[in-house]
């Protein structure tokens, strides 16, 4: 499993850095993606996770490093699904944003669970995972705003806002879709799964 993660990792990190629609937008986009490998590596004796973080989080990386080579606004598939359904933007970018809430969601799950930082409450724990989640979107969002500023060149390419004037609200809409699914979706998978890295 680990041998696969980390060949499916490399070459679609080779893949996104050949040829970039714009070099600084890939750097920018992708390096989330590289910060996670480099703590997921650091932290894998002492911290190991799921295998359903770790094929999440796998696929998070996936889709920022498409969005880095493409740029948001210009991922194939979804300039082709604008198209065919009629649409005023490639919203490829909301895909991002919904994994910005579905995959940090189980990540904050498995934190909070495994460090028991939340004992007892199924409530308080989506709570604090919910706001984690928000926490994290809205200062992400801050992140573009502050790299927009200082890289003028690249920043409709970053913001990916593609002229629509509620981006930044939509995007902490969707993680927050995502979020909440991913805890009704996946919570009585991620409870096997720490069950099993406990004995």
């Amino acid at each position: 499993m680990r041998t696969l993660w980390l060949l499916v990792f490399l070459t679609v990190l080779i893949w996104s850095a050949v040829n970039p629609k714009d070099t600084l937008t890939w750097f920018l986009e992708v390096l989330p993606a590289l910060i996670g490998f480099a703590l997921m590596a650091l932290s894998y004796k002492k911290f190991p996770l799921t295998p359903l973080l770790s094929v999440l989080i796998l696929i998070h990386m996936i889709i920022l490093m498409v969005g880095g080579h493409y740029t948001y606004a210009e991922v194939p598939f979804f300039d082709w699904m604008k198209e065919v359904f009629d649409q005023t933007r490639n919203n490829y970018d909301k895909v991002g944003h919904f994994a910005q809430g579905f995959v940090p969601a189980i990540l904050a799950r498995e934190i909070l669970l495994r460090k028991h930082v939340i004992q007892g409450s199924k409530i308080w724990l989506n709570y604090s995972i919910v706001s984690i989640v928000l926490a994290f979107s809205a200062f992400y969002e801050l992140v573009e705003w502050w790299v927009a500023l200082a890289s003028k060149e690249s920043a409709e390419a970053f913001l990916g806002t593609q002229g629509y004037i509620w981006d930044t609200q939509s995007d902490m809409a969707y993680a927050l879709l995502g979020a909440a699914l991913a805890l009704f979706l996946l919570s009585k998978i991620h409870d096997t799964q720490l069950q099993t890295l406990k004995s």
